[in-house]
């Protein structure tokens, strides 16, 4: 079994953290709100240190799912960060969804301390977490990947190395504008259904079962129907990834004309005050013009 760290303890990352510590693993823990971490490490017999320096000590393999680009460089980099408790040879794994372009420069800074780096974005939302069916997205040198897949494995369903560093981030970047559309397609449909006098149940009971059929359809739309929104994924946090996802399409040349709009809508839901609704929201906008 491995020394690992853990760094950031939300929706996912406790989970996460608690299958590594099940699964035999010696995990020490680091959370911005220390008692989170303390209440983990009762919770699961595990560890906690009060910095990422500290909890990345003599670790094998360190674990990152925090917030943003800067959450991200605040756990890795400075005296306290996790790059300066690493010894040669250990691989940091990042779990956040953040820019290809932090992924690089934080690749770049790990290397220099003879530390591997590994962009590992995870889809699956909380429930994904907690039932360690995460999909995983790495990029990165194989090497590494293929030394911390193991440790990825214990929460994961599919966990697949796509290319050189950055490369986990732009896959993420494809599943949030798949998402995006697919979301505000189901919110449309649901919508027009009841304003048309259809049992919107009904409706999805038949049409799940040919080509509209997608996951968001199996495992929101009752939810919806119920104007219930407290199921994982927030909206704030899918601004923040559609931002990235539009920002690198203008660095590309790729046109993304569907998820611009669709960032559009998920702002009308923060104004609406559901910046911690999650993101099938799109329809109760809908249901609100």
């Amino acid at each position: 079994m491995a020394k690992l760290a853990f760094l950031g303890l939300g929706v996912m990352g406790g989970p996460m953290a608690g299958h590594l510590q099940k699964a035999g693993h010696d995990v020490t823990v680091y959370n911005r709100t220390i008692s989170k971490a303390e209440d983990w490490a009762k919770t699961t017999g595990g560890a906690m240190a009060a910095t990422p320096r500290e909890a990345a000590t003599a670790a094998d393999f360190v674990m990152a799912c925090v917030g943003n680009d800067d959450d991200l460089r605040s756990v890795c980099l400075g005296p306290d960060g996790a790059f300066a408790g690493m010894g040669s040879g250990s691989v940091f794994v990042d779990h956040t969804t953040v820019s290809a372009a932090v992924t690089r420069e934080l690749y770049a800074a790990a290397n220099e301390k003879q530390v591997s780096f590994v962009d590992a974005p995870i889809s699956g939302g909380q429930a994904g977490a907690e039932n360690a069916a995460l999909s995983i997205m790495c990029g990165g040198d194989e090497g590494a990947y293929e030394r911390a897949l193991p440790i990825m494995e214990v929460y994961s369903k599919i966990c697949r190395r796509i290319g050189e560093s950055g490369a986990g981030q732009m896959t993420k970047m494809c599943n949030q504008i798949a998402i995006a559309g697919l979301v505000q397609g189901l919110s449309e449909a649901l919508h027009f259904a009841d304003k048309a006098g259809l049992d919107g149940r009904a409706v999805v009971e038949v049409i799940s079962q040919g080509a509209a059929g997608s996951w968001q359809m199996n495992n929101r739309y009752e939810t919806m129907l119920d104007d219930h929104f407290d199921h994982g994924f927030a909206t704030d946090w899918m601004r923040k990834d559609l931002g990235i996802c539009l920002s690198t399409a203008d660095e590309t040349g790729a046109s993304l004309p569907v998820t611009a709009l669709v960032d559009q809508f998920y702002k009308d839901v923060q104004k609406m005050g559901g910046g911690r609704w999650d993101t099938s929201s799109l329809f109760k906008r809908l249901q609100a013009l």
